[in-house]
């Protein structure tokens, strides 16, 4: 089936990250016009420009909690192109040290919340402001299953994707469709989330190929398997064809192989005496 991207303008934050490059590795096969954000990682968003080089996208190093920063990206970008037809927020960061909060410190906080959350904000604010004008646009915001279960010892990560996933995909739902309305021959104006649940990435690499620990985050799924950095990103064009996706907004997508929650205790942790 035709997804009808050929020749749309993708926005695409974080893609120098394991979900991110899938993502614009996917929109590249669709034939889309790429416009790939990085931050810190130099070295492997110039090996996805070489990969990409027949796509010819264009490369943007901005920090994106940066209200300057962000702005400079999508003017490079109508520079460029015209116009955005979609956004893929993708771009945040995550405290690898387990932090319970008590003893977390509140800068922790507020970068996590900053990097996460403001940065989302940003790259949304600056994209509907296009949208306004174009009269046409979708995006599709990456959170995570911590928006949805909680993920102790990370609960600054879990508030800010829980602002994505629910509190800004589902208002922006409808200001979107206001700024872009649907029309007889246009769906209108669109936005969808995708929570990713544990997927091998370079990030989590070194955890999660550990046969113990993928036993223990793949015992909480009804299909007991990593995520591949493919599966978003599949999920990413879906959402993002006005063809397939026509009817489709305000929506979050879990996909996390059924996951429904994760394990409190280890059973060598519980006192069966008191049970």
């Amino acid at each position: 089936m035709d997804s009808n991207l050929r020749g749309q303008v993708v926005v695409v934050t974080g893609a120098s990250g394991g979900i991110g490059s899938a993502i614009a590795r996917m929109f590249a096969a669709e034939g889309a016009r790429l416009v790939l954000q990085y931050h810190r990682g130099r070295s492997r968003i110039g090996e996805l420009q070489n990969e990409l080089c027949a796509a010819d996208p264009l490369i943007v190093r901005a920090d994106l909690t940066s209200e300057n920063e962000t702005s400079r990206l999508f003017g490079q970008s109508v520079k460029r192109f015209g116009r955005v037809d979609t956004l893929i927020a993708n771009a945040g960061s995550w405290e690898s040290r387990d932090v319970p909060l008590n003893e977390m410190p509140l800068r922790q906080w507020q970068r996590t919340l900053e990097c996460v959350l403001t940065s989302t904000f940003l790259s949304v604010r600056e994209f509907l402001r296009l949208v306004a004008r174009q009269k046409r646009g979708n995006a599709v915001l990456i959170a995570s299953t911590a928006a949805v279960f909680g993920e102790a010892c990370h609960a600054d990560y879990a508030a800010a994707k829980a602002g994505i996933a629910y509190g800004l995909t589902r208002s922006l739902k409808n200001e979107l469709a206001r700024l872009a309305p649907h029309t007889q021959n246009y769906c209108g104006g669109r936005i969808n989330c995708i929570c990713p649940g544990w997927t091998l990435v370079p990030r989590t690499a070194a955890k999660l190929l550990n046969p113990a620990a993928a036993r223990k985050v793949t015992a909480t799924m009804a299909v007991p398997q990593l995520g591949r950095p493919d599966d978003m990103a599949h999920a990413a064009v879906f959402l993002a064809s006005d063809t397939l996706a026509r009817h489709i907004t305000g929506q979050t997508l879990v996909i996390a192989g059924g996951m429904e929650g994760r394990w409190l205790w280890q059973s060598n942790e519980i006192d069966p005496s008191i049970v």
